[in-house]
């Protein structure tokens, strides 16, 4: 080990000829001592603590990264090295005095209280130095950067980043590599002379082959959070970790592996093989992951498409099952778009969530919460304990929301056709924020959320005016994906809704160009087996297939799916006849795929498309899956049909 001595010094700047001159100074004392007293067996550098009078200039540069400005300053002492430790006199005390510290700096929480720790002390390790670098940045860096960039003009900051400059060739690998990791958290400048001291030297380690599969792994992780990490490099740590053998590997060191696979995917770099072998390895450590990783593995086979890996992803998502409740918000992300992008749907993870997301919700990021209601809706989930809890929190939080988690909050109520407990006050503090925000919102975020709230019957009647805007209608135009045939049907089912629910309504109308003539929702289709099967009963009971017409195309924008026309008398008419029809009867065959998952609840789209049936005048018979699943032959079809459509008795027209 080496060591760092509490002795005044200044730190300069390299940019200076005064400074390089003291530099030269510096460096040939510090090479003569090396040279006398060089480590050979030791794990670690020793220092004694030095301290710096001038402040250092510090700017903030583009991405948050922080430059260190150092002034020229003289050097009053040399920083004095010891050789191997284990040959010391004291090198068992500083041994466990390292233990000490490192227990001292786990129960400190502030950068006031380590600074004021590390110059108590007279003699350090390198790997006790670099870990308190490790814990500044841990107290001072959140999602937002460094939250104190005056830290920077701390004395003993400034002396460990100055030894860490002039040292780097005499730190262990232990040190070097997570002083590296703590000055990158720390937002310092990649470009910086320190940063590239410890970058260049372990660049040199790696090169050499010194560096351990955990010192791989803290390296690999460095060049990750740089801006712009050398493919070259990363491919060469990925080399000398399959040395090892990819058998062999450790659950954190397939996570990097991973990780580094997604960088250099995206330079265009094949290793799929690599990828196949370490998807089969991966599958064997599943259950020994820990929240942590399982979440990283499933972003990392996202990122690279891996489609095929069926089993580890199978095995991954209900892995994650038992880890819901200890995921962190960018975790629980991760895991989501994984769900979504795999086509996974595990109703055990549901169920998790329903249990932690009521309970978790009011210290869980905005963003996330967007996420597991993104997730609900695509998979069609209605989950009432987590809608509710979105409810509620939503009422109290909306106004510190940006639009697009407002949307993501709310659109899921209509498309999953649900008003929670408190929808009058939920609704209430949707129609005052956009009272307050309307202007904020992007036209296809306005129209998605207006949609989804006439679905539920919450008619936005008071923003309709600026939505049926030809200003407004241009603005869609211009925004991607445009006024595309989706949202033309949003607008047509608006302009329905106006005309058929809300009479009252006498703002501007939508101009018929703008209008669709079939609605082409994805669950609008009917289930190919059981139209099928309603068909053949219909047959069986009204003897000819001319007495009811399939998928009929009305002059109001939906499609029935089975059209049965009656006379004044109540008798069957040919569908095909245009007089004398009485009432119109409309069979909606609901499968599965117009009702929320394992649910008999419909969806938005085809609850109000059944709604507006019944007012333009249709009588509209259901036929949910549920009811006729368990019917076997054509006979029982037949008997359940007549009994839902004709309670009574039908006739036929002759």
């Amino acid at each position: 080990m080496a060591l760092i001595s509490r002795k005044s010094f200044q730190l300069f700047s390299s940019s200076t000829q005064a400074s390089r001159s003291a530099l030269m100074t510096l460096s040939k004392r510090l090479n003569l001592i090396s040279g006398q007293q060089k480590p050979q067996n030791c794990s670690s550098v020793a220092m004694r603590m030095l301290c710096v009078k001038d402040k250092p200039q510090y700017t903030v540069c583009r991405k948050k990264h922080v430059q260190l400005q150092m002034k020229p300053l003289s050097v009053n002492e040399t920083v004095h090295l010891y050789g191997d430790t284990r040959n010391c006199t004291k090198s068992n005390n500083v041994w466990m005095d390292e233990q000490l510290c490192f227990k001292k700096l786990d129960s400190l929480c502030t950068s006031k209280e380590i600074f004021y720790f590390l110059s108590s002390l007279e003699v350090m390790s390198d790997t006790v130095a670099s870990r308190a670098l490790q814990k500044i940045s841990e107290v001072e860096v959140d999602d937002n950067g460094l939250k104190n960039p005056e830290l920077l003009e701390n004395e003993v900051f400034r002396a460990l980043c100055f030894q860490f400059e002039f040292e780097s060739s005499n730190l262990s690998n232990t040190g070097l590599l997570t002083a590296l990791q703590a000055l990158i958290k720390l937002c310092i400048d990649p470009q910086s002379t320190l940063m590239t001291s410890l970058l260049s030297e372990s660049q040199e380690r790696l090169g050499r082959g010194q560096l351990s599969a955990e010192n791989l792994c803290a390296l690999a992780e460095s060049l990750l959070e740089l801006e712009s990490p050398s493919c070259a490099t990363l491919e060469q740590i990925v080399s000398h970790m399959q040395e090892r053998g990819i058998e062999r590997w450790s659950p954190r060191e397939i996570v990097m592996i991973y990780k580094i696979l997604q960088v250099t995917a995206r330079e265009g770099k094949q290793w799929q093989n690599l990828i196949n072998r370490l998807n089969s390895v991966t599958l064997h450590t599943v259950s020994q992951l820990s929240p942590n990783f399982a979440s990283e593995i499933l972003n990392s086979l996202v990122v690279l498409h891996q489609t095929q890996a069926v089993p580890l992803v199978t095995a991954l998502c209900k892995h994650s099952v038992k880890h819901v409740p200890y995921f962190t918000d960018h975790e629980l992300v991760n895991v989501l778009e994984a769900f979504l992008y795999f086509g996974q749907n595990v109703q055990i993870f549901t169920k998790a969530l329903e249990r932690h997301v009521p309970k978790s919700i009011r210290t869980m990021h905005p963003q996330t919460v967007s996420k597991v209601m993104h997730y609900c809706c695509k998979k069609m989930i209605l989950s009432k304990p987590i809608f509710d809890a979105v409810a509620e929190i939503f009422i109290s939080s909306a106004d510190r929301l940006t639009t697009d988690q407002i949307a993501a909050y709310i659109i899921p109520f209509g498309t999953l056709n649900y008003l929670p407990p408190n929808a009058a006050s939920l609704f209430g503090k949707l129609e005052a924020v956009l009272h307050t925000r309307l202007r904020h919102f992007q036209p296809h975020t306005l129209l998605n959320l207006l949609h989804s709230c006439a679905l539920i019957q919450r008619y936005p009647i008071n923003f309709l005016p600026k939505i049926f805007s030809p200003y407004f209608l241009q603005k869609l135009q211009a925004q991607t994906p445009g006024l595309k045939r989706v949202a033309m049907s949003q607008l047509t089912q608006l302009f329905l809704t106006v005309t058929l629910e809300c009479p009252f309504y006498e703002g501007p109308k939508l101009l018929s160009k703008y209008q669709v003539k079939a609605c082409p929702t994805p669950h609008n289709s009917p289930d190919v087996h059981l139209f099928k099967r309603v068909k053949t009963g219909l047959l069986y009971l009204l003897k000819k297939r001319i007495y009811f017409a399939s998928e009929v195309s009305t002059p109001y924008f939906y499609v029935v799916d089975i059209e049965i026309k009656l006379d004044e008398e109540g008798f069957v008419l040919p569908a095909a006849q245009l007089e004398e029809v009485h009432r119109r009867i409309a069979l909606c065959v609901d499968g599965q795929n117009r009702f929320c998952a394992h649910s008999h609840n419909l969806l938005g789209e085809e609850a109000i498309k059944q709604r507006h049936l019944q007012l333009l005048g249709y009588e509209v018979v259901q036929i949910p899956f549920f009811e006729i699943e368990s019917l076997q032959n054509t006979k029982k079809m037949a008997d359940y049909l007549h009994k839902k459509i004709f309670p009574c008795t039908y006739g036929l027209s002759s």
